[in-house]
């Protein structure tokens, strides 16, 4: 079953960062090769506060064997109370365009390799557009949960 048209994942990087560590960790969260895959890691440069710069890393994929690769994977590194989460807050991270937001805490992923859901802005963004006929904010309420429960048992 196709459940995503498309996913995004980006994360932002500030001045003191460690550009290659956290470019490194994006590109972790795509179980891929993104190079054999031709899948880019693109780079834009954006002003923060005070002017400070801050570069943004994107990974885009539309493919649907890359969108299922991605949150298979994803889901299976979150824990049972994670996933239990994301479906109690369905509803609030799904917007009216059938996106739905994931956010996770950078630090815990940088230091300690773990997948852990935030509500905070220092963390990797994952936007994933839901495959939902019709295209309506229900029935992608209906994909989402099918998902998560699915996924919940592992």
């Amino acid at each position: 079953m196709k459940y995503l048209n498309k996913a995004v994942a980006s994360v932002l990087v500030k001045e003191n960062e460690d550009l290659e560590e956290i470019k490194t960790a994006l590109e972790c969260l795509i179980p891929l090769d993104l190079e054999k895959e031709k899948i880019p890691v693109k780079r834009q440069t954006a002003k923060g506060f005070e002017d400070k710069k801050i570069v943004i890393l994107k990974i885009e994929l539309e493919k649907a064997r890359h969108t299922n690769t991605l949150i298979k994977d994803l889901l299976n590194k979150l824990t049972k109370g994670q996933k239990a989460l994301l479906l109690d807050q369905a509803e609030s991270r799904l917007d009216n365009h059938q996106h739905f937001f994931i956010r996770l805490d950078k630090e815990k992923l940088l230091k300690e390799g773990r997948y852990e859901i935030t509500d905070k802005g220092n963390c990797f963004h994952i936007k994933l557009h839901i495959a939902a006929f019709p295209s309506k904010r229900q029935e992608a309420l209906k994909v989402i949960e099918k998902l998560l429960k699915e996924q919940r048992e592992r």
